[in-house]
Formats: structure tokens, C-alpha cells, sequence
């Protein structure tokens, strides 16, 4: 079998379009997948960061609002039974099973703290399963793209040495193809997976810091209420 020498005329597209389009359909889907993934990465990279920058500021604001020496009964009237923010809504929670833990005639029924701790414990979980919503795609992307991108890579040069047999040439027309196009699939896997990474431990660490802002609140908020009780 002729194979056409490197600079006879046939010129070799390095593109990464190039290399995309010669590349076997298994590869090709490879980097498809791992385009997605990389946008969609992304996609939550963006949509959680600013969550997190508007999550920091609701609770710098309900903070000075609380703290402001608003009685809590009237702070809770004007935040209303569904707040809108996350601080408020565990407020709120700690607030309404206060209430309800009034007898008609005015006394205390037993149990009280313990009820309202719960119900903002329950309140701290749903705020933190709000937060933590995209990081495990992330932590996903991250630890699974450079075994998919190297799965990319191994198929990719095995059809370089096939093709490389069938045309019994090693000439560089015939062997640099099918290698890029295999490495385009590990630089892809890597593309996908370091910002992944990256952000993912940030991101982690913001939500423990905001879901931790939460819980401390709710500990000084179950204080304030402790000596209402008198415990």
C-alpha cells in the first residue's frame, strides 16, 4: 500500500477541528462528553460562586437586622411565615415553634428548647442541601474526567498503530494524526477536571462557612430564647 510522503502535497490539518473531525467515533464521543462536562462544570462553577456571594450577603444583612434591637416578635411579623432568605428562614423556623409551644393561657408546654432547636437543626439541613447542590458533579467531573480523557487516549493510539500496520509506514503523515488525536482526548480530560477540582474545594469551603454561619446563629438564637425559658 502507497502512503503519501509528509510535504508531497497532501497537507496534515493539526487543527484541534482537524483532529476532532479524522478522529475515531469512539474518541469523538470521548470529547464530546468531555466538552459537555467542562461546560457544564463550569455552568455550576459560576451559579454557585455567585450564590454563595449573595447567600453572604443575606446573612450580613439579617445579622444587622437582628442584632439591631428590633423586638423578635415584631423582626418576625415583617419577615413574615415564609422569609425569602436563608438566615431568616432558620429564624423563622426557631420563631413559629416558639410560638407554638404557648399554651392558650399563656404558659410554656414542656419540652420547649428542645423542639425549637430541632426545628431549626431542620431548617440549617435544608438551607445545607440547597448549598451543596452541583458539588458532587463537581467532585465527579473532577476525579472522573482524566480516566475518561485516558480511555480517549488508549483507544486513540491503538487505532494509530493499526492504522500505522496497515500502511506498514512509520512516516510521520501517518503516525502524528492518530497520537494527536489521542493526546487532545488527556488534554481535554485535564481541561475538565483542574478547574473542577479547584473550585470544588473552594466552593466546599465557602458553604461550611456560610452553613456554619447558620448553626451559629441558631446557637445564639436558642440562647436568647434559653433565658426567655428560664433554663
Amino acid at each position: 500500500m502507497e502512503t503519501t510522503p509528509l510535504g508531497s502535497g497532501q497537507e496534515l490539518d493539526l487543527s484541534l477541528l482537524g483532529l476532532f473531525l479524522k478522529a475515531d467515533f469512539v474518541v469523538q464521543f470521548v470529547m464530546i462528553l468531555l466538552i459537555v462536562a467542562s461546560f457544564w462544570a463550569w455552568a455550576v462553577i459560576i451559579q454557585k460562586t455567585l450564590n454563595n456571594r449573595r447567600a453572604r450577603t443575606q446573612s450580613a444583612e439579617f445579622d444587622a437586622a437582628f442584632w439591631s434591637g428590633e423586638p423578635l416578635d415584631d423582626l418576625f411579623e415583617r419577615l413574615g411565615p415564609q422569609p425569602t432568605t436563608p438566615p431568616a428562614r432558620v429564624f423563622a423556623a426557631g420563631m413559629a415553634e416558639w410560638r407554638r409551644s404557648h399554651r392558650t393561657d399563656g404558659a410554656l408546654i414542656p419540652g420547649a428548647q428542645s423542639r425549637i432547636d430541632r426545628s431549626m437543626d431542620v431548617a440549617i439541613a435544608r438551607e445545607a442541601q440547597v448549598h451543596n447542590a452541583g458539588l458532587t458533579f463537581l467532585a465527579s467531573v473532577g476525579s472522573a474526567s482524566p480516566f475518561i480523557g485516558l480511555f480517549g487516549t488508549v483507544w486513540g493510539i491503538m487505532r494509530a498503530f493499526t492504522d500505522i500496520a496497515q500502511a506498514q509506514n512509520t512516516n510521520l503523515a501517518v503516525v502524528a494524526p492518530g497520537i494527536a488525536e489521542a493526546l487532545l482526548a488527556t488534554g481535554l480530560g485535564l481541561l475538565a477536571a483542574i478547574p473542577a477540582v479547584i473550585f470544588y474545594n473552594k466552593l466546599s469551603n465557602e458553604t461550611d462557612e456560610i452553613v456554619g454561619g447558620y448553626e451559629a446563629f441558631a446557637d445564639e438564637f436558642s440562647t436568647i430564647l434559653s433565658r426567655q425559658l428560664g433554663d
